[in-house]
């Protein structure tokens, strides 16, 4: 059964018993996930951003996004315009495979997991979740890493209250840290 028949049989049932919701539209849904990655590096070494394009691109399915510095720093020689990182905007089916590789195969291989952390809720329906290193996903070849770095993973939900969407990612798969 796909992520999104589970939605539809099992979540959304749960979510209107749970939090007394009368109309099934009104049910918490997950819009997108963004997958960002800064690189402040590349403002010296130009082949990083090919480097984890690649890679970003074999972790999540889709081709990244360049983003640009939109003003300039003088203290970290940046000018306006520069290449300063790479994101993915993940919808649908790819958005759907990608959370199941997520939950399923890439957390459970992060060394000492306790769960995820409650704080990364920003009282508007998203939830950002930090990832230490890229070789947590087994569909990435080692050959293609050459530097362990970081991004970060943002869920966009539908919901007002972070309780809501905290439901929502657990019925989701998402093993948070117990409080």
């Amino acid at each position: 059964m796909t992520l999104q028949e589970t939605y539809k049989k099992e979540i959304l049932p749960t979510l209107m018993r749970e939090f007394s919701i009368t109309n099934p539209m009104a049910v918490p849904k997950l819009l997108k996930i963004v997958v960002n990655c800064g690189l402040g590096e590349a403002l010296t070494d130009k082949k990083v951003m090919e480097k984890m394009s690649v890679q970003l691109a074999v972790i999540t399915g889709q081709k990244p996004a360049i983003t640009r510095a939109k003003r300039a720093i003088s203290t970290f020689k940046l000018r306006a315009g520069d290449a300063v990182g790479l994101k993915v905007t993940l919808r649908g089916i790819l958005m759907h495979d990608f959370l199941t590789r997520l939950v399923s195969v890439a957390l459970p291989r992060v060394r000492d997991f306790r769960g995820l952390p409650s704080r990364g809720f920003d009282g508007k329906g998203s939830y950002t979740l930090g990832i230490s290193e890229q070789t947590i996903f087994p569909e990435l070849d080692y050959a293609l890493v050459d530097k362990t770095r970081g991004f970060e993973v943002t869920f966009v939900t539908t919901a007002d209250v972070p309780k809501q969407t905290k439901r929502l990612l657990e019925l989701f798969g998402m093993p948070f840290e117990k409080d």
